[in-house]
């Protein structure tokens, strides 16, 4: 059965750095991309950032580029986001993604088969 699971979730305060986890079973790890999107309360879901599991592409929204960063471990079974510098804007629901349709942009959630529970990232001021 397809699983991901997000922790590392919490409360922070602005200036701050979380590292989120997403542990895959070795089907979903076999997948294209994994990326993380995020939602706040009243907006559209978000792509934050994408790699391509079999190589070195990676992909970032603009308001996370330079602060955030994607990665995999060696054996491809856990995606992680390491964030630095959080802002209060970046408080969200942040969900792990697998499975991107193919030809679909990375940040496109709609293209995405396999999605997380979340995790809560909440960034005080």
């Amino acid at each position: 059965q397809v699983q991901l699971q997000e922790t590392g979730g919490g409360l922070v305060e602005a200036g701050g750095s979380l590292r989120l986890s997403c542990a895959t079973s070795e089907y979903t790890y076999s997948t294209n991309y994994m990326t993380w999107f995020r939602q706040a309360p009243g907006k559209e879901r978000e792509g934050v950032a994408s790699i391509y599991t079999a190589g070195p592409m990676s992909f970032y929204d603009d308001s996370v580029k330079g602060r955030f960063t994607i990665s995999q471990d060696e054996a491809r079974e856990t995606l992680y986001l390491q964030m630095n510098s959080l802002k209060p804007e970046d408080t969200a629901m942040y969900y792990c993604a697998a499975d991107k349709r193919y030809g679909a942009n990375w940040d496109d959630a709609s293209a995405y088969t396999y999605w997380g529970q979340g995790t809560q990232v909440t960034v005080s001021s």
